[in-house]
């Protein structure tokens, strides 16, 4: 077992990284389950949010050195194969939260270190311990970020913050990851799920197909002109405001009560 699920109270549902004695390291089996688990809860409608974790003292270490070393599992094979094999590997999961419809929190309980740095840039939300330690520590192990650690950080921090961590292969602490805009909260270790759970529940107590929809709007905002946004907005507003969420947010505001959201 490489992966833990479960779905708690406020239609929230946790991951967690299940490698302890490898900190969390990516292998084959454990990219399987992570995709496999990703998709079930984005086709489960009581799921609206989810969480990201890891066990033990790392969130994820990224690459498996030991693997690294003796060039097996995902680390073997020659260019071709080994571009095959990123591709039909750990991609995946860039490629699939880049269309995930549901947000994602990351609670880094540790090390987020190359690969394990990209996949809390892949979430929404990043909630830090102050045990948290983030590197993009690619060119130290002579290699370059494979996952889309290159896209996604500078989108994050900005290009010249970026660069630096990439080119310099830093470890930063967890202080100096929000003071760069890396992670939105700092948290002691005792508080870190419990921080990500309450911003949990402010999402999931929201209309989600609003939520899906504001999401997706964001991150294509990012790429599009003025003209291009202001199009998506009004397309996508044209979808919730015909919806019965939109119907019963209204109401619950006007009667002076909480809302209750059936996904429709």
């Amino acid at each position: 077992m490489t992966i833990l699920s479960e779905v708690v109270p406020q239609n929230t549902a946790i991951i967690t990284l299940d490698r302890p004695k490898a900190r969390n390291a990516w292998s084959e089996e454990m990219i399987a389950a992570f995709v496999s688990t990703l998709e079930r809860y984005e086709a489960d409608p009581e799921v609206r949010v989810l969480i990201i974790t890891g066990a033990g003292s790392a969130f994820c270490a990224g690459g498996d050195l030991k693997l690294m070393k003796d060039h097996a599992g995902m680390f073997a094979g020659d260019a071709y194969h080994l571009r095959q094999r990123y591709r039909r590997g750990i991609q995946r999961i860039p490629a699939l939260l880049d269309s995930y419809d549901k947000p994602i929190i990351a609670a880094v309980n540790g090390a987020a270190i190359g690969a394990g740095l990209d996949l809390a840039c892949m979430c929404d939300i990043r909630v830090a311990s102050v045990r948290a330690k983030f590197g993009q520590t690619f060119p130290r192990l002579g290699l370059v970020p494979g996952d889309g650690g290159g896209y996604l950080l500078q989108r994050i921090v900005g290009f010249p913050k970026a660069i630096e961590l990439g080119l310099t292969g830093e470890v930063i602490t967890a202080e100096h990851a929000a003071s760069i805009g890396l992670v939105n909260y700092v948290v002691e270790p005792e508080a870190l799920m419990e921080r990500c759970l309450e911003i949990a529940a402010r999402i999931a107590s929201n209309a989600p197909q609003a939520v899906a929809l504001t999401k997706r709007a964001i991150y294509r905002a990012r790429h599009q002109t003025m003209s291009q946004a202001l199009e998506t907005a009004a397309t996508f507003q044209g979808i919730v405001q015909n919806t019965a969420d939109h119907d019963e947010g209204v109401a619950a505001m006007l009667d002076k009560r909480s809302p209750e959201y059936n996904n429709h």
